[in-house]
């Protein structure tokens, strides 16, 4: 499981430091050591690697310590609140609003698993009784209709989408404007999948969210991108508002420290 070999080098530092006769420098710099090279070779992000680094060795003091029982739990503490501020974006997840229509818009690159994650919030939503509809806005991958059509059949779940218009835009107002017509509570808006180079593809993503204006805007992450997930992100935080993250692919990687570095560059939770 992704993330699962990092807690566990994690845990084996912070034992390997209760078993340290002594508790100084020396010490605290071996636990760093062992502590970064776990995070860069899980894919965390450089910058966010040595800002960690920074942070713990403001916080704790050795010649402040030199007389204390604690430094243990001194040190410990430091580091422990220190990767807690890495994944939290402190602030809550957002969640649909009773008694309104709420508009959600899928973005991410291409082959992260937008199109299935878009019918699983909206089998999650259904669950707990709302109205759910979904809109195809992808014109750019072939097949990507079919797939949603498919999904959202097996779901029992209303869909929107035209083999016959071209325009991503129209045809996510016109979902949009149909579902609401009809009173729906949540409305998931798939996107075409999109690289941070692709000029033409992200100005489009700002057109589809500036016609339907989201209440929430997903950034569906493959898992297994790695030292890339920072850059990717903070392109699609530049252009449109994230509020949450997906992250895919999680059963299959060893790594997945770019999961922490998106939350990072987004200051969105994960959900």
């Amino acid at each position: 499981m992704v993330l699962n070999e990092l807690g566990a080098r994690i845990n084996g530092a912070l034992q390997a430091l209760s078993r340290e006769p002594v508790i100084d420098e020396k010490a605290l710099d071996a636990l760093l050591r062992e502590l970064c090279g776990a995070l860069l070779e899980s894919d965390v992000n450089v910058r966010l690697v040595q800002q960690l680094r920074t942070n713990v060795k403001k916080r704790v003091n050795m010649e402040e310590l030199a007389s204390s029982s604690n430094k243990r739990k001194v040190i410990q503490g430091a580091v422990f609140e220190e990767l807690c501020s890495l994944v939290d974006p402190k602030k809550e997840a957002w969640t649909p609003r009773k008694g309104k229509q709420n508009v959600v818009m899928f973005v991410g690159l291409q082959g992260s698993g937008k199109t299935t994650s878009c019918t699983k919030l909206a089998s999650y939503y259904k669950r707990k009784g709302m109205k759910v509809g979904l809109v195809c806005a992808d014109t750019f991958r072939a097949g990507a209709l079919d797939q949603l059509k498919q999904n959202a059949s097996r779901a029992h779940i209303p869909y929107y989408g035209s083999y016959s218009e071209a325009d991503p835009v129209q045809i996510a107002m016109d979902g949009v404007a149909m579902f609401k017509k009809d009173k729906f509570d949540v409305i998931i808006v798939d996107t075409s999948g999109r690289h941070k180079q692709e000029a033409e593809l992200f100005a489009e993503m700002e057109q589809i969210a500036a016609a339907v204006k989201p209440d929430n805007t997903i950034f569906v992450m493959d898992g297994t991108i790695g030292q890339a997930a920072d850059s990717q992100a903070r392109a699609f935080k530049e252009s449109v508002n994230i509020g949450s993250i997906i992250i895919t692919k999680m059963d299959g990687h060893a790594k997945g420290g770019g999961a922490i570095s998106a939350v990072a560059a987004t200051e969105s939770p994960i959900v």
